[in-house]
């Protein structure tokens, strides 16, 4: 009961932080903060039911492809209040910008936004409507809409839990402190378990785009530490995003 009692504070403030439907209590304990990241695939997992849920209902109610591709494609991103958005955009400002080491950190932390973050975000969401106007307008079903937030951010998990965190980022420092093997075993295996729905409500379809999934967090990620030397909360953001992305674009094309 004790560690259920923890994983359920974990679960909770992992909410708190990383999604935008409000609680109707704080739950805030630093005994469990070292479960806030391996929670963050179920926070995935309730998220990808509420995208799963309001796409069902536009079906219900005939709502026009376009319109329901809009509201499918900007779900994510409203659940998460936009949070991780935001990583993607600051990072994307900094990689995008070409400039030596320190003059990147600079415009990760910068609050301004310049115009590589517009265009990645321009490109961001033009892409992610077409891919899911794509399935929508071929009426293939949405169900794998479950498995991708939970996905992502099990390799988000991973990617804070087992890579070298920046020096300049409190936020990796904070959740990683005092986590062990356990903590990384359960957010690999709720990955796994995406993975495996994945499989069973697609086939091999379903493991198209865990691969998408995946692959485009890798790949992101690789190039964020490469030029940062070590993750942070808006790198992590930022592969999020690009593998969410990817995972919907793998969809289309495969569904």
């Amino acid at each position: 009961m004790r560690y259920i009692r923890r994983y359920g504070k974990g679960f909770l403030m992992s909410f708190g932080m990383f999604c935008a439907i409000p609680l109707p209590f704080h739950v805030w304990d630093d005994d469990s903060m070292d479960l806030v990241q391996p929670c963050f695939p179920l926070v995935g997992a309730l998220i990808g039911l509420i995208w799963l849920g309001i796409t069902g209902l536009l079906s219900a109610r005939g709502a026009h492809p376009v319109l329901s591709a809009a509201i499918v494609a900007a779900t994510p991103f409203l659940l998460s209040g936009f949070l991780h958005l935001d990583g993607f955009a600051d990072t994307c400002d900094a990689i995008l910008s070409r400039r030596p080491m320190e003059e990147k950190l600079r415009i990760l932390k910068d609050p301004h936004t310049g115009v590589f973050a517009v265009a990645a975000l321009c490109l961001a969401f033009m892409l992610q409507f077409a891919a899911v106007y794509a399935v929508i307008s071929a009426g293939c079903p949405l169900t794998l809409l479950l498995v991708i937030p939970v996905l992502s951010r099990g390799c988000a998990s991973l990617a804070i839990l087992c890579l070298k965190t920046m020096p300049t980022s409190g936020y990796g420092a904070m959740f990683k402190a005092n986590t062990r093997l356990p903590h990384k075993a359960f957010a690999a295996a709720a990955a796994l378990g995406a993975v495996c729905l994945s499989a069973g409500l697609a086939g091999r379809c379903g493991l198209a785009v865990s691969a998408g999934v995946v692959l485009g967090y890798a790949l992101a990620i690789g190039v964020a530490y490469r030029e940062f030397d070590g993750v942070s909360g808006d790198l992590a953001g930022f592969a999020l995003v690009i593998s969410e992305l990817c995972g919907l674009i793998v969809m289309g094309v495969t569904l």
